[in-house]
């Protein structure tokens, strides 16, 4: 039985894995700066709640919690992704022991979720991605440590993992529904027929209540949220795209997890956990129809991985070193080269020089460089999302410097998206400009009910588009240009920092636009 096959010693041979998972991500956290996303999840910390426009509420805790414990640099920020990276290491290679592995198999799994292009991109930035992948691979681990040992704690441990995952992305409710449906399609069926289990879904239902009724008093935000999600990003979305990502977004690991997948259906020594493979294809095709985000799956690949591990183990059972050495190699050399393109490891300069190199040499590699919009740039979304927030604030701070003392009383800094909002909020503890007020995501939420001011310092996301679009509606009496962000590499490249005299025909506007917000 894979149980008895359990030794300490494969335990603690894991922690290597672990140790090298976060001394890479050591390496690049601190370099080019705060991602756009990270700069909303930190405001957070500021407005703590059970729920968000965007987001449920683990991530505000973390985020307090951070900054409370380590501070505000970019370094402080990334310390919990980088712990909850190395824990997902650890799992999978606790998955690869439960399912009966060895040393080998361990080394194959772990080796490649580290180097994986999906998860060395998705597990240093302070967002829910990691936090999410972390409670996908802990409910398995906990389902696999149940049937291996019949235990009920571990039912409760998985009712606890499944709420705080929900918690954190509403994702895994959708792991959590396929996972189920999994079992029942399975011979573990029987698994389900459990009064711990309605115990365990009782633990679950308590620990999301809170969230669950914060979302009906804000209007259930979750699903406009989606829906605006779906409109703007997601339509450049095709099933072919989301295929051909799950095919690219691990990279040479694609081969181990194939290989997992295929023995969890027809291994005889992983029958017990065939379901595992059920869910995995169940909630693919969940996603596809959804025209889903490639990432929204990678939670689910660490039990493949492990069970990829497993079996190239029992394919090369009779191998010698040689071979096996050779077959880590091929699974893990070939991502190494990737990781530039993944993490910050490079200054910027030699970033960009690796990004042409392998815009020319290096074919798989362009779709990591292919943005939202479907279009290719040169760098990827990510590196371009942690640009210019520095300057942008700069250029507030001297705006807001060039008003007189009794006019900066009578000033307020709006911003059109969330990136700048909560890049302004950060700066702000720097150079002390007003509080920024923002009419996108869950910033209208704390959002004053009215613009009381005399001067306006407007961060335009369109260069001037909507500086136009007041001035044709007479809702400001002037205004003047500070300057914009240049830097070409940047996401927000084009983006102007005015100052504007705004009259009441703009507060007209701002206030029934904040309701009709707050509803949705």
């Amino acid at each position: 039985m894979p149980y008895k096959n359990r030794k300490p010693t494969y335990v603690y041979f894991v922690l290597i894995f672990v140790f090298i998972k976060i001394v890479l991500n050591l390496f690049a956290i601190s370099h080019f700066g705060f991602h756009r996303d990270e700069f909303l999840h930190l405001v957070l910390a500021d407005h703590l709640d059970w729920g968000y426009k965007e987001v449920p509420p683990f991530i505000a805790l973390l985020a307090k919690i951070s900054i409370t414990s380590f501070g505000n640099s970019v370094f402080a920020a990334r310390i919990f992704p980088t712990i909850f990276g190395g824990l997902i290491v650890w799992l999978t290679g606790l998955i690869v022991i439960e399912f009966g592995g060895k040393k080998f198999g361990i080394t194959v799994a772990c080796l490649s979720i580290i180097f994986a292009p999906a998860f060395a991109a998705s597990e240093y930035l302070f967002q829910p991605v990691v936090f999410d992948q972390f409670w996908w691979v802990l409910t398995v681990w906990l389902l696999v440590k149940y049937l291996n040992t019949t235990d009920v704690r571990y039912l409760y441990w998985l009712g606890v993992a499944v709420g705080l995952g929900v918690l954190t992305k509403y994702t895994m409710l959708f792991f959590a529904g396929s996972l189920i449906i999994g079992i029942l399609i399975s011979k573990q069926r029987k698994l389900l027929f459990n009064r711990h289990i309605l115990g365990a879904a009782a633990l679950t239902f308590l620990i999301v209540l809170p969230n669950l009724i914060w979302q009906l008093t804000h209007h259930m935000p979750v699903f406009t949220h989606m829906k605006a999600l779906r409109e703007q990003q997601l339509d450049y979305i095709t099933p072919t795209d989301f295929i051909k990502q799950q095919l690219l977004v691990n990279g040479v690991a694609l081969f181990v997890w194939l290989n997992g997948l295929v023995f969890l259906i027809f291994s005889f020594r992983l029958r017990n956990f065939q379901f595992l493979a059920l869910a995995y294809g169940l909630i693919f095709l969940f996603l596809l129809m959804m025209d889903g985000k490639s990432y929204y799956l990678f939670g689910a690949y660490p039990m493949l991985f492990a069970a990829g591990g497993f079996g190239f183990e029992r394919l090369l059972k009779t191998s010698g070193y040689a071979l096996r050495i050779a077959l880590i190699l091929l699974f893990a050399v070939p991502n190494i080269l990737l990781l530039p393109i993944l993490l910050p490891i490079l200054s910027m300069d030699q970033t960009l020089a690796f990004f042409r190199f392998a815009d020319k040499n290096l074919p798989p590699a362009r779709f990591m460089m292919t943005w939202e919009d479907g279009k290719k740039h040169a760098t990827t979304q990510d590196y371009a999302d942690m640009l210019g927030w520095d300057d942008m604030a700069a250029l507030v701070d001297k705006a807001y410097r060039s008003l007189s003392p009794d006019a900066q009383k009578q000033t307020v800094v709006y911003a059109d998206n969330y990136g700048e909002a909560g890049a302004l909020h950060h700066y702000r503890k720097q150079y002390g400009y007003p509080e920024v007020i923002s009419l996108n995501s869950s910033f209208t939420l704390w959002a004053p009910d009215s613009l009381k001011c005399k001067y306006m310092i407007y961060v335009d996301e369109d260069g001037g588009k909507n500086i136009r679009e007041f001035v044709a509606g007479k809702m400001i009496e002037s205004y003047t240009k500070i300057g914009e962000i240049t830097n070409p590499l940047a996401r927000e490249k084009g983006t102007a920092v005015f100052i504007v005299t705004p009259n009441q025909l703009l507060n007209e506007r701002y206030a029934p636009e904040l309701a009709k917000k707050r509803l949705e």
